[in-house]
C-alpha cells in the first residue's frame, strides 16, 4: 500500500526533475544550516527509506514461484525526495520478492472472508493548525473497522490478499458510523415544599424532583433530587420527644432445634396407641378408620411435591434517639410490646428433574421450502416453591430441528386440481334487458364456462389419470384448500359456441326445356321441365341443411336434345332481286337440357328450324324496324284461369309512296316510244305500312301446368351404430376436461325424403324426377361415451370439542365430501347421488380440562413455647400461628390427574399456607357471621347479618365495645334497576343469511350470490345498572342489538332500444354504407352494466355502420320502341320530312329473367337514362332508310384525343337511282371523363366486428368491399375493372373478437371474524369477500364494498385491579420495618381508555372475575403485601420509588436516527433533622427499555419578569415540560446580558457590545431584518485531488489526516493539508526551506532586473535564459535514480 519505513507517510508528495536541482542549489547555499538539521532533536535521522507499491506478479507457472518488484527511494521527513546516500544503506528495503501468480482457475479455490465490524470509534474534529473544542450535535461521527482476509475455501488457510484481489476488489475495511451524543440526565421541576418536619423547634422542609431521562453515553450525572430548607415554626413549650421505638426486619425463617424429635415422638405414640387400642376389631370399623387415615394424610400435606415445614422468625425492637443512636429500651414509652417471634414457612426452592431426551422432530419429511421443524424436551417438578423460595423455571424447552436419517421421505406437497369445464353458456353474459327478450336456446358466440377448484396431495402418478381410461378410481382425494399455496386457478373462463351459418340460395333460374327424366332411358313419354337455384352460402353441417335446389313440372313430348337458335342471317330477297320478299337462314346449335352443346346428330329426332321469311323493302315500300326481344313471361306457369304471355313490338321507320295516275303513265309511254305500257313499280305506290295491331305480337309462354314438384328432406336422425362397422363404441372415463372428443366408431344417420307438390303437400315419389332425389342415408362418427368421474371422499372433518357452561360435552357433527370432476355424456355411467356425508361425532365422556382441588386447612401451628415464653404477653396455647393445606389436581369430572396437567392448563395454584389465630382466654371470641336477612324491597330496603359473643367474652367489658367488635352489619338491598341505551354507529346493511339465488350456470359459481334487496343494519345496545356500571345485556332483556330494515339497491344495467332497421345502402351502384342505431332508454345506476360508447355528437344514440354493396345492374332503364313520327313539316303526298319521335322510359327491377317490375326512377342512374324524345327527319319514299345507330365502340386506353370511337348502322331500304345513303359510320374523338374512362378498384374501410344475430360477443367477422370506380369518381359495375384484369391484392374478410361483457364475480362472504375486542363497547366483527373474476368489457363492475362490519354484543370488561398501597403499618409503634397492604378487587369497565381508572364506581363482586386468570396488567405474580419502612422521627430516608416516567426516545430528530427508548424512576432523599443530613443515604434511580418512545427536543426559553429587568431563563422540552438538563451545552442567556432580544440560538452569545454573535468556529447567518438567524459551522478546508473519485463525505471525514495515508508514491492522494507546525508546535523544516528559496528567488529577480536594465556587453541573453532555474514544486515524478 506504499507505507513508508518511517511508519507514516503524512502528506501528499509530488516531485519534478526541476525540484531536485533547486533543492541541490539550496543545499549548497545553506550547507551550514542544513548540516545542523540532518538530525531531529531526539537524535533520529531526518531521512528514511520509502517504497512504492509492488508491481504485478510475473512468471511462467501458476501458483508460487512468481516475482514482483517495487520502487525504493530515500525521502526527508518533510516529504521531499533526496539522494540514496542520505539514507542508511543497511536499512534499505528489498525491491524484489517472490509472489503467488494467480490464474483464472484459482477463483473457485480462494475467497474473501469478512470479519465483524468493530466498535464505533470517534473521529476527533480538528481545525487548521490547532484543535478546536468538539461540540456534539445529534451524534458524533465515528469509524468502524473490520478484518478482511483472503482464505483458501477448503480448509480456511490464510492466503495472500493479492490472490483474492485478482478476481474481486478487496472489500472495504472501514465505514463511517454514528456515535450518539452524551445524554445528560434530565430531571423534572421541584415539587412544592413539604411542611416543616417539626411542629416546634428547628426542622427541615424538603422539595423533590424526579429523573425523566437517565444519563446515557457518558452524559452528565443526575443532580440532587432533593433540596432542603430549614424551618422554625416557634419554640417548643415542653420537652421534645427524643426517643422512638424502632422495629427491625424479620429474620430469615428457621426451624426450632427440638421440633423434629418432638413430632417423631408424638407420631410414634399416636400410632402405637391406635394399634393397641382395644375394641376396633370389627372389619367395617377398620375400613372407616382406614379411609379417615387416608383423608387425614392427604390433608396433612404428605405430598411428593411439597415439603412444608413451619418454622419461626424473630425481629429486634430498639429504642432510637432522634440523632440516630440506640438507647436503652426503658427510655422509650411502651404500650403493647410488638411480637418479636412468629410462625413462618421454611422457604423451599423449586426443584426439577433433569431434562428428558429431546422428543422427535415435528418435521418428519424433507421440505425444501421449510426444512426445519421443532422438537421439545421437558422436566418434572420434584419440589414446588414454598414460602419465599425461588420460583420454578420453565419446564419445557423448544428448539428447531431437521429430520435425521437416510430414508426420510419427501414431504407431501399440495397442488390445485380442477373439475372439467362446464358447458359453454351465453345467457350468463346477457344484460338484464337481454335476458328478458332473448331465447337462450338459440344463443351462440362468446360465453362463459366454470369449474370447481380443489386441493389435492401432489403425486406424480396422478398426472396421467385423466388420460388413462382405467384409472378413474385413482382420482386424487381432496384435502383442505388452505394446504395449497400459490394462485388459485381460474374458476371461470371465456368460451365460444360456434354460431350456425344459415344457408343462402340464389333466386330461381328460368325453366328449362322439356326433357326426359333419364335420357339414357327414353322409353316413356313423360318428361319434366326443371328450374334450379344454387347455394350462395354453405351452411353449418353442409349442403344437406339447405332447402331444395331443384323444382320440376311434368311436361309432354320431352326430348333430351333440341336445336338452339343462335342468330338469323341477313334477309336475302328471292330470285336475286334487290328488294322484295326473301328469307333469313337460322344459325343453330344442338344442345341438351343443361345447355351443353352436342353433336348435330343428337337432334336428328327434332326437325331443324326452317328459314324465317322476311322482306327487304324497296325504295317506295314502308320500312319497319326489327322486332324487339320477347318480353319476360307474365306467369311462371299456366292454368285454366291464367296463361303466360310474351310480347314483342316494332315500329314504322318510313312510309310507303303514294300511286300515280294513268295519264302520267301514258304520257311516259308516249314520250318514251314504248310498244306497251311499261310496268314502273316505282311509279306506283309501294308496299303499304301495316296497321298498328300488326306492329306487336303476343305469344303464349310457360304453358306448363302450375303443378310444381320438388323433393323435401327431413332432419338427419341421431348417429346410431352401423351393424356393418366392426369398431366398438367403448366408453372413456378420463378424457381431460375441455378437450375435444374424438370419434370412437362410424355410425349411420338417416332422414326422411318425400316428394312434395307446392302448395299441396306430400305426393307419391313417382311425381318427382329421380335424378335430383336426395339420399336418405349417410355415415357419421359416433362420439365416445364419457363416464362420470368423482374424487374419493375427503377425510372426515375434525370433531370440535366444545363444552357448555356446565362443563358437559356438546354434540357436534363431522362431514366429508367428494367432487364430480367429469360429468357423464353420450350414455356414460351416471354420477352417484351422494356427494356429501355427515355423521355425529363421538362425544367424549369428560370435557378436557383440569382444575385445582383444595383440601381442609390443617390445625393452626404456633411458634414453640420455649421460643416465645420470654414475651410478657405470650400464652402457651394461643396466639398467632400458621396453617397449611393440601392441593391436588383433578379433571373436570373430579377424577385424579397428574399435577403437571394443572400447571399447564389450570389457573393459578391456590395458596397452601395462611396465617391463623388461636384465641386466648382474654381474647374476645365471636361466632361466625350469619347469612344476610332477606330483602323486603329492592333499592330502598336494607338487609342485616349478625354474630354473637361466645362464653366468657360475654362478660368482658372490652368485648362489649361494639365499635371494636360489631355484632351486626347492615347494607342496602341490591338494586335491580337497569337502563338500556344504544351505543356506537349503525353497521353496514347486511343481507340475511341464506340469500343465495339459483345459479344460472347450474352449479356453484363463485360470486353468484344475492347482492341486493332488503337487509338489516345493527346498532349495539348497552345495559347499565343503577350505579352506571356496565352489566350483561340480558339484564335489560335485550339480545344486544337494535335491528333496523335497510335496502341495498339492486344494480340496473344500461337499457337501449332495439336496433332500428338497416337503412338503404348509401349508393345504388358499388360500395356504400348502411346504418342502424339504438337509442338510450335508461342510464345504468347502482353499479349496473355501463352503456357502450355513445356517439360523441348525440350522447343518446349508438350507431352501427357496415359497408354494403349495390349491384349496378339491379335497376336498369327500359325504353319502349319509338312512337310513330309526328311530322311537323307535313307533305301529304310524301308523308315525310322533319318530325319528332317519343318513347316511354321506365326504371325497372332487373332479375335473372330480365326487367320484371317498375320502380321509382331515382333508383336508376340518371346519367344513363335513355332519351324519351328525339327530333329527326322522316325519310321520304325512295330515300335510303337506316336502322338506329348501334352502340358506341369502347375507346382504347389511354384516353387521348387522337383515339376515337365509332358507331354504325346498316341500310334497311336502298334508295332509288340517283339518291345516296348517308354515312353508316359515326365517329367522335375520345375525351377523358367525357366518353373515355379509366377504371380502378377502391377498397372500403373495415366494418365493425359483425357477430351472428344470436351472439352477444366472441368471434366475428370484419368485412370490406371492393368497388370499381371510374376516373370521374363514379362507381360502376365491377365488370369494368374485371375486364381490365386489374390486380386484386386485398383480403376482404378477417376474423375479429368482440370482448365479452363478463360481470364481476365475487366470492361468498367469509364467516364473521372474531370480535375485535373480547369486551367493551367498540368491538366489531368483520367479514370479507374477494374478486374471483374481474369484470371484462362492458360487464357489471365490481362493487366497492368488499368488507362489512357489524357491532359485537356489548360485554362488560372485568379485570383484576390493585387498590392503592396502604400506609406503612408498624405494629403499635412509631417507626421501623413494617408492612403495607393492598387489595385485589374485581372492576368492570366499558373497555375505553377513560374507563380504565381505579374509581370505586367500577367495583363489582369478585365472582364476576372468577373466570379470569389471576393477573393484573398481564403480571401473574400477585403481590398484596410488601415490606416497607416507616422512618423514625429525625431519620433521613429514601422516599418510595416514583412512577415510571413516560417513554423517551434517544434520538436525533432532524437526522431520523433512533438509539432506542428508555423510561426511568427515582427515589429522592427526605431529611427531618438538620444535624442528620450527613447520615442521609444516596439517592437512587433505575431505568428500563421501553417501546414507542417520543422523540423530544430541548431549547432555552426566557421571559421578562414583571417589575424586573432581569429575564427568567429556563429549559423546556418540546412537550411543554420545564426541565433541568437536556438543553444544548452552551451558556444560557445570562441575567446581566444587555442583548434584546436575548441570544437563545445554539452557539450564540451576547457580546460586550450587546450584539448576538456566534462562538468560535461558527459564522453568523442574519435574517432579512438583520437579526441573527442561525450559527453555521465554518467548514474545514479540504482540497480534493484528482484521485478523489468517490467523494464519500462520511468516509473522508472518518479518516484522520494525521494517520498514515494509503497514498502511493508518485500518485495523487485523497486530500492534503498544508500544516506549517509540527506536533511539537515548532515550524517544520520545509518552511525554512521555502523561506530560503523565496529569499534566493528575490535575489534572482533583482539580479535579472538589474541585468535587464544594464547595457549588455555581449549577446549572452540566450545562455542566461537557458540557465534559468525552474520553479519549486512539491511533487515527485517517480524517478528512483535520484
Amino acid at each position: 500500500m506504499g507505507l513508508g519505513w518511517r511508519g507514516a507517510a503524512g502528506t501528499l508528495r509530488r516531485r519534478t526533475e526541476g525540484s531536485r536541482y533547486l533543492l541541490v542549489t539550496l543545499l549548497l547555499l545553506l550547507c551550514g544550516f542544513w548540516e545542523a538539521h540532518t538530525q531531529t532533536d531526539d537524535g533520529k535521522s531526518v531521512y528514511f527509506w520509502e517504497t512504492g507499491p509492488w508491481g504485478r506478479c510475473m512468471g511462467s507457472d501458476c501458483g508460487p514461484g512468481g516475482s514482483q518488484s517495487r520502487a525504493v527511494w530515500c525521502a526527508h521527513v518533510d516529504g521531499w525526495t533526496t539522494l540514496h546516500t542520505n539514507c542508511d544503506q543497511g536499512e534499505r528495503p528489498s525491491n524484489q520478492r517472490n509472489c503467488f501468480r494467480v490464474c483464472d482457475w484459482h477463483k473457485d479455490l480462494y475467497d474473501w472472508k469478512l470479519g465483524a465490524w468493530n466498535e464505533c470509534v470517534p473521529v476527533s474534529a480538528r481545525t487548521f493548525g490547532a484543535a478546536r473544542p468538539f461540540t456534539c450535535s445529534g451524534g458524533e461521527e465515528g469509524i468502524q473497522t473490520r478484518e478482511v482476509n483472503c482464505l483458501l475455501k477448503s480448509d480456511g488457510t490464510p492466503a495472500e490478499d493479492c490472490i483474492c484481489d485478482y478476481f474481486e476488489p478487496m472489500p472495504r475495511l472501514e465505514q463511517a458510523c454514528l456515535i450518539p451524543c452524551p445524554q445528560d440526565c434530565v430531571v423534572s421541576e421541584y415539587s412544592p415544599w413539604t411542611s416543616c418536619s417539626k411542629t416546634c423547634g428547628t426542622g427541615l422542609r424538603n422539595r423533590v424532583r424526579s429523573v425523566l431521562v437517565p444519563p446515557l453515553f457518558g452524559g452528565a450525572v443526575c443532580p440532587n433530587l432533593t433540596e432542603f430548607q430549614s424551618c422554625k415554626l416557634g419554640p417548643c413549650t415542653g420537652p421534645e420527644g427524643m426517643y422512638s421505638l424502632r422495629i427491625g426486619a424479620w429474620s430469615p425463617c428457621a426451624l426450632a432445634q427440638s421440633r423434629t424429635a418432638r413430632q417423631a415422638k408424638r407420631r410414634k405414640g399416636k400410632g402405637q396407641g391406635l394399634r393397641d387400642r382395644p375394641g376396633v376389631k370389627d372389619p367395617e370399623t377398620r375400613e372407616l378408620i382406614q379411609k379417615k387415615r387416608t383423608r387425614n394424610r392427604l390433608n396433612r400435606q404428605e405430598s411428593p411435591f411439597w415439603d412444608i415445614q413451619v418454622g419461626y422468625q424473630t425481629r429486634d425492637v430498639i429504642c432510637m434517639h432522634r440523632n440516630g443512636s440506640a438507647a436503652g429500651r426503658s427510655l422509650c414509652t411502651m404500650r403493647d410490646l410488638p411480637l418479636t417471634v412468629q410462625s413462618c414457612v421454611l422457604p423451599k426452592d423449586c426443584q426439577l428433574t433433569d431434562w428428558t431426551d429431546w422428543g422427535p422432530c415435528s418435521k418428519t419429511c424433507v421440505d425444501p421450502v421449510f426444512p426445519r421443524g421443532n422438537r421439545t424436551r421437558s422436566r418434572q417438578v420434584l419440589q414446588f416453591p414454598v414460602g419465599e423460595g425461588a420460583e420454578c423455571p420453565q419446564v419445557e424447552e423448544l428448539e428447531s430441528c431437521e429430520p435425521q436419517g437416510d430414508g426420510v421421505p419427501p414431504c407431501a406437497t399440495y397442488t390445485w386440481r380442477s373439475t372439467e369445464w362446464s358447458d359453454c353458456r351465453v345467457d350468463v353474459l346477457l344484460s338484464q334487458q337481454d335476458r328478458r327478450r332473448n331465447n337462450a336456446t338459440e344463443l351462440c358466440g362468446g360465453g362463459l364456462q366454470t369449474r370447481e377448484v380443489y386441493c389435492v396431495e401432489a403425486n406424480a402418478e396422478l398426472l396421467k389419470y385423466l388420460n388413462d381410461l382405467r384409472e378413474k378410481d385413482k382420482a386424487s382425494q381432496p384435502v383442505e384448500n388452505r394446504l395449497c399455496e400459490g394462485p388459485i386457478p381460474n374458476r371461470s373462463q371465456l368460451c365460444q359456441i360456434p354460431c350456425p351459418i344459415e344457408c343462402e340460395v340464389s333466386p330461381w333460374g328460368a325453366w328449362g326445356p322439356c326433357t326426359f327424366e333419364n335420357c339414357d332411358d327414353q322409353a316413356g313419354k313423360k318428361g319434366f321441365k326443371l328450374r334450379r337455384r344454387r347455394i350462395t352460402n354453405v351452411p353449418t353441417g353442409g349442403p344437406g341443411n339447405c332447402p331444395h335446389l331443384v323444382e320440376a313440372v311434368p311436361c309432354d313430348e320431352p326430348s333430351c336434345y333440341e336445336w338452339k337458335l343462335l342468330s338469323l342471317d341477313e334477309c336475302v330477297p328471292e330470285d336475286e332481286r334487290k328488294c322484295g320478299p326473301g328469307s333469313q337462314l337460322p344459325q343453330i346449335q344442338c344442345v341438351n337440357s343443361n345447355g351443353e352443346v352436342g353433336d348435330g346428330n343428337l337432334c336428328s329426332s327434332s326437325p331443324a328450324p326452317e328459314p324465317v321469311p322476311c322482306e327487304v323493302p324497296c325504295s317506295r315500300d314502308c320500312v319497319l324496324s326489327d322486332w324487339t326481344p320477347w318480353s319476360t313471361c307474365s306467369q311462371t306457369c299456366s292454368s285454366k284461369t291464367i296463361e303466360g304471355k310474351q310480347m314483342r313490338i316494332r315500329s314504322i321507320l318510313a312510309y310507303n309512296a303514294g300511286e300515280v295516275t294513268a295519264m302520267v303513265i301514258a304520257w311516259i309511254t308516249v314520250m318514251e316510244g314504248l310498244s306497251r305500257v311499261p310496268r314502273f313499280p316505282e311509279l306506283f305506290g309501294g308496299a303499304l305500312c301495316p296497321n298498328s295491331s300488326s306492329l306487336q305480337e303476343v305469344r303464349n309462354c310457360n304453358e306448363h301446368a302450375c303443378t310444381v314438384y320438388h323433393w323435401s328432406t327431413g332432419p338427419w336422425g341421431l348417429c346410431s351404430d352401423d351393424p356393418s362397422s366392426t369398431s366398438l363404441n367403448t366408453s372413456t372415463s378420463g378424457r381431460a376436461a375441455g378437450n375435444t372428443q374424438g370419434p370412437c366408431s362410424t355410425g349411420m344417420q338417416t332422414r326422411k325424403v318425400m316428394c312434395v307438390r307446392v302448395n299441396v303437400g306430400q305426393v307419391p315419389p313417382k311425381k318427382c324426377p329421380d335424378g335430383p332425389r336426395p339420399s336418405t342415408l349417410r355415415p357419421c362418427q359416433l362420439p365416445c361415451k364419457k363416464d362420470c368421474i368423482v374424487t374419493p371422499f375427503s377425510d372426515w372433518t375434525p370433531c370440535p370439542v366444545t363444552c357448555d357452561e356446565a362443563g358437559n360435552p356438546v354434540k357436534s357433527k363431522q362431514s366429508r365430501k367428494r367432487l364430480v370432476i367429469q360429468l357423464p355424456s353420450n350414455g356414460g355411467q351416471e354420477c352417484p347421488e351422494l356427494l356429501e356425508e355427515e355423521k355425529d361425532c363421538e362425544v367424549p365422556k369428560v370435557c378436557p380440562g383440569f382444575r385445582w382441588k383444595t383440601h381442609k386447612w390443617r390445625k393452626c401451628q404456633l411458634v414453640p413455647w420455649f421460643l416465645r415464653q420470654e414475651s410478657p404477653t405470650a400464652q402457651e396455647s394461643c396466639g398467632p400461628g400458621l396453617q397449611t393445606r393440601a392441593v391436588s389436581c383433578r379433571q373436570l369430572d373430579g377424577t385424579q390427574a397428574d399435577i403437571g396437567e394443572c400447571l399447564k392448563y389450570a389457573k393459578a395454584m391456590p395458596v397452601i399456607t395462611q396465617h391463623c389465630q388461636l384465641p386466648c382466654q382474654d381474647d374476645c371470641q365471636l361466632t361466625n357471621w350469619s347469612k344476610f336477612s332477606s330483602c323486603t324491597a329492592d333499592c330502598v330496603g336494607v338487609r342485616t347479618r349478625k354474630r354473637a359473643l361466645i362464653g366468657r367474652s360475654k362478660k368482658k367489658d372490652k368485648c362489649k365495645n361494639t365499635q371494636m367488635y360489631p355484632l351486626s352489619e347492615t347494607q342496602y338491598c341490591p338494586c335491580d334497576k337497569y337502563n338500556a341505551q344504544p351505543v356506537g354507529n349503525w353497521s353496514d346493511c347486511i343481507l340475511p343469511e341464506g340469500g343465495r339465488v339459483e345459479s344460472v350456470l347450474g352449479m356453484k359459481v363463485q360470486g353468484d350470490i344475492k347482492e341486493c334487496g332488503q337487509g338489516y343494519r345493527y346498532q349495539a345496545m348497552v345495559c347499565y345498572d343503577q350505579d352506571n356500571r356496565l352489566v350483561e345485556t340480558l339484564r335489560c332483556n335485550s339480545h344486544g342489538y337494535i335491528e333496523e330494515a335497510c335496502i341495498i339497491p339492486c344494480p340496473s344495467d344500461c337499457k337501449l332500444s332495439e336496433w332500428s332497421n338497416w337503412s338503404r345502402c348509401s349508393k345504388s351502384c358499388g360500395s356504400g354504407v348502411k346504418v342502424r342505431s339504438k337509442w338510450l332508454r335508461e342510464k345504468p345506476y347502482n353499479g349496473g352494466r355501463p352503456c357502450p360508447k355513445l356517439d360523441h355528437l348525440n350522447q343518446a344514440q349508438v350507431y352501427e355502420v357496415v359497408p354494403c354493396q349495390s349491384d349496378c345492374n339491379q335497376y336498369v332503364w327500359l325504353a319502349e320502341p319509338w312512337s310513330v313520327w309526328k311530322v311537323s313539316n307535313v307533305d301529304l303526298k310524301e308523308n315525310c320530312g322533319e318530325g319528332v319521335q317519343t318513347r316511354k322510359v321506365r326504371c325497372m327491377l332487373n332479375t335473372i329473367d330480365g326487367p320484371s317490375e317498375s320502380v321509382e326512377d331515382y333508383l336508376c342512374d340518371p346519367e344513363e337514362m335513355p332519351l324519351g324524345a328525339r327530333e329527326s327527319r322522316l325519310p321520304c319514299p325512295e330515300d335510303c332508310v337506316l336502322n338506329d345507330w348501334g352502340p358506341w365502340s369502347r375507346c382504347s386506353l389511354p384516353c387521348t384525343r387522337t383515339n376515337s370511337r365509332i358507331r354504325t348502322a346498316y341500310p334497311l331500304r336502298s334508295p332509288s337511282v340517283g339518291r345516296q345513303c348517308p354515312d353508316t359510320t359515326d365517329r367522335e374523338p375520345c375525351g377523358l371523363n367525357l366518353n373515355c374512362f379509366n377504371y380502378f378498384y377502391n377498397i372500403t374501410d373495415w366494418s365493425t366486428c359483425q357477430l351472428s344475430q344470436n351472439a352477444v360477443c366472441g368471434g366475428g367477422i370484419k368485412t370490406r368491399m371492393l368497388d370499381c370506380v371510374r376516373s370521374d369518381g363514379k362507381s360502376v359495375d365491377i365488370k369494368f375493372c374485371e375486364e381490365l384484369n386489374l390486380e386484386k391484392k386485398w383480403q376482404m374478410n378477417i376474423s375479429c373478437v368482440v370482448e365479452c361483457p363478463v360481470n364481476c364475480q365475487l366470492s361468498e362472504w367469509s364467516p364473521w371474524s372474531e370480535c375485535s375486542q373480547t369486551c367493551g363497547l367498540d368491538g366489531k366483527m368483520w367479514r370479507q369477500r374477494s374478486v374471483v373474476q374481474a369484470s371484462q368489457g362492458d360487464g357489471r363492475p365490481c362493487p366497492s364494498q368488499m368488507e362489512q362490519w357489524k357491532p359485537c354484543p356489548v360485554r362488560p370488561c372485568y379485570r383484576w385491579q390493585y387498590s392503592p398501597w396502604s400506609e406503612c403499618r408498624v405494629e403499635s409503634v412509631v417507626c421501623g420495618h413494617g408492612t403495607r397492604y393492598r387489595n385485589l378487587s374485581c372492576f368492570v369497565s366499558d373497555g375505553s381508555i377513560d374507563s380504565e381508572g381505579d374509581g370505586e364506581g367500577g367495583l363489582v363482586d369478585e365472582e364476576l372475575c372468577s373466570s379470569l386468570e389471576l393477573a393484573v396488567d398481564g403480571d401473574k405474580q400477585i403481590t398484596l403485601k410488601e415490606a416497607c419502612t416507616l422512618p423514625c422521627p429525625g431519620e433521613c430516608y429514601l422516599m418510595e420509588w416514583s412512577d415510571w416516567s413516560s417513554c423517551v426516545s434517544i434520538c436525533v430528530k432532524d437526522a431520523g436516527v433512533d438509539f432506542g427508548s428508555v423510561q426511568v424512576r427515582s427515589r429522592a432523599v427526605l431529611a427531618q433533622e438538620p444535624e442528620n443530613l450527613q447520615l442521609c443515604p444516596d439517592q437512587a434511580w433505575e431505568s428500563q427499555p421501553c417501546t414507542g418512545g417520543e422523540c423530544y427536543e430541548y431549547k432555552w426559553l426566557s421571559s421578562v419578569r414583571p417589575n424586573s429587568t432581569r429575564p427568567l431563563i429556563w429549559c423546556q422540552r418540546s412537550d411543554g415540560l420545564s426541565v433541568t438538563g437536556g438543553c444544548p451545552p452552551v451558556n444560557p442567556p445570562t441575567t446581566n446580558s444587555s442583548c434584546d432580544p436575548p441570544c437563545l440560538l445554539p452557539r450564540s452569545f451576547c457580546s460586550e457590545a450587546g450584539i448576538c454573535m456566534c462562538e468560535e468556529g461558527f459564522t453568523e447567518v442574519l435574517s432579512p431584518t438583520g437579526q441573527l438567524d442561525q450559527c453555521a459551522p465554518i467548514p474545514v478546508l479540504e482540497i480534493p485531488t484528482a484521485g478523489d473519485k468517490k467523494g464519500d463525505v462520511k468516509t473522508s471525514r472518518a479518516i484522520n489526516p494525521t494517520q498514515p495515508s494509503a497514498t502511493q508514491p508518485g500518485r495523487t492522494g485523497r486530500t492534503w493539508y498544508l500544516q506549517p507546525y509540527g506536533p511539537d508546535g515548532k515550524l517544520k523544516m520545509w518552511v525554512y526551506g521555502v523561506a530560503a528559496g523565496a529569499f534566493v528567488l528575490l535575489i534572482f529577480i533583482v539580479s535579472m532586473i538589474y541585468l535587464a536594465c544594464k547595457k549588455p556587453k555581449r549577446p549572452q541573453r540566450q545562455r542566461q535564459q537557458n540557465n534559468r532555474l525552474k520553479p519549486l514544486t512539491l511533487a515527485y515524478d517517480g524517478d528512483t535514480d535520484m
